[in-house]
């Protein structure tokens, strides 16, 4: 890890490059085909770029200093008096957590070494899905069989196109894929008005079709669908946008689909409940797979948030929410809620990591706060301590889960600035204790 008194962040390995099959760390499907140019006025997605990764790896960081009490100070300095905080308190919350593998798994070390609690900055729109998994389960694809072998898919309630800009161009309607069997044309249904439509184009894409209630309320029209799939009476919807027609026309092509996929993104299902939508796009499947190949496919993930949950599930069993207090991994997805626990007044110390985007401050709070975060990152006034650390991906190597659970993706060191990572930071803050 660099010593100096500031990790330089420009021109120290600003030597020109060329990188093929560079995996993006600017949202949950990490996008592993991407060129990237290191030139001496920064780096360049020259290849299979998207507004994300054009803003992530092209952003000019500023001038970062590690600060104690807002002044710049030694590395060194700034780590001791993190260990400092985090030595005297009763209950410190990490929090944040954009971080990666080996980064959230030093979070888990240390929080584990000083009884502290877990939880990642969104976790709130990741437990619109937990629930439902720890409650009744679920059938969900991967992004690859997705793209390989649906005939059938179903955007419910969710503009994914803009949460991934890419989804469309690799997974709806990409040149090829691995097997014969994949439709020559697939339908795509958006179930929600206002959504982003402008991917679902191609000659993979086959009819497309709209029905346009609220994006609150595709859990009600997924609800009557299943109704009509089971052979239920309805009397006249009071769906704005949608008539029973449309849901019985959908209701065939689900019958016909020899592969359906139900798709939804629960940073997007912003409304009380909405894990009760959740229930319906998941049961839908369940009820389908009587009789046909019908699977889900949750989408979201920025900021590292599936590697987190993933991690903290590796090392304590539980999907955040995981308090170290008592000495041994503890569960309670309200009490164990950091954003709940900052509202109330609840712990002493507030650890917060931002290692991916500028967008990811910390939440305003009386707590002293130590920030772990990317040069530039907003913040709503001076932290306790503030170290500046790399991207993963960008400034150091790593690894992420993607937004399917099912791998994670190696980052490459593009050598943009000289700046530790989180990994190695809270390392030496654990030491220092």
């Amino acid at each position: 890890m660099p010593s100096s008194n500031a990790p330089k962040n420009t021109g120290e390995r600003a030597e020109p490059k060329r990188f093929e099959n560079v995996a993006c760390p600017f949202c949950g499907m990490i996008c592993d085909d991407l060129t990237v140019e290191r030139t001496d006025k920064g780096l360049k997605v020259v290849k299979n770029s998207c507004g994300k990764s054009v803003a992530g790896f092209e952003r000019k960081l500023p001038e970062a200093r590690p600060q104690v009490g807002g002044k710049d100070v030694e590395l060194s300095k700034a780590i001791k008096e993190a260990a400092k905080l985090i030595g005297k308190a009763a209950l410190p919350l990490y929090g944040g957590l954009a971080t990666d593998v080996e980064g959230m798994r030093a979070v888990t070390a240390l929080a584990d070494r000083t009884g502290g609690i877990v939880d990642h900055a969104l976790s709130e729109a990741q437990y619109r899905n937990f629930k439902v998994l720890q409650s009744v389960g679920w059938v969900t694809s991967t992004l690859t069989e997705t793209r390989n072998r649906a005939d059938l898919i179903i955007i419910a309630g969710s503009d994914v196109h803009q949460l991934h800009p890419r989804f469309f161009e690799k997974i709806v309607s990409p040149p090829d894929s691995m097997f014969d069997v994949t439709a020559p044309k697939r339908t795509v249904v958006f179930i929600g008005k206002g959504l982003d439509r402008s991917g679902a184009k191609g000659s993979r894409v086959g009819e497309v079709v709209t029905l346009p209630c609220k994006p609150e309320q595709a859990g009600e029209v997924v609800a009557a669908l299943r109704a009509r799939l089971n052979g239920f009476r309805l009397k006249p919807l009071e769906i704005d946008g949608v008539s029973l027609a449309d849901i019985d026309a959908l209701a065939e092509h689900c019958r016909k689909a020899k592969y359906g996929v139900v798709v939804w993104a629960p940073p997007s299902l912003n409304f009380p409940h909405a894990e009760l939508a959740v229930e319906q796009f998941t049961g839908l499947a369940k009820d389908l797979n009587q009789t046909t190949r019908f699977v889900g496919l949750a989408l979201g993930g920025a900021e590292g948030a599936i590697t987190a949950a993933a991690v903290c599930g590796w090392q304590s069993g539980y999907p955040l929410r995981v308090s170290y207090a008592s000495g041994a991994p503890d569960y309670d997805p309200y009490r164990y809620a950091i954003g709940r626990m900052l509202k109330d007044g609840e712990g002493d110390l507030l650890v917060w990591i931002a290692s991916i985007s500028p967008d990811l401050g910390p939440p305003e709070t009386d707590l002293p706060t130590i920030v772990l975060g990317t040069p530039g990152l907003k913040l709503a006034k001076p932290p306790a301590v503030f170290i500046p650390i790399g991207t993963p991906g960008v400034d150091h190597a790593g690894r992420l889960v993607r937004v399917d659970n099912v791998v994670s993706l190696p980052l490459k060191d593009l050598g943009r600035a000289e700046l530790p990572s989180a990994a190695d930071v809270l390392a030496a803050i654990q030491a220092a204790l």
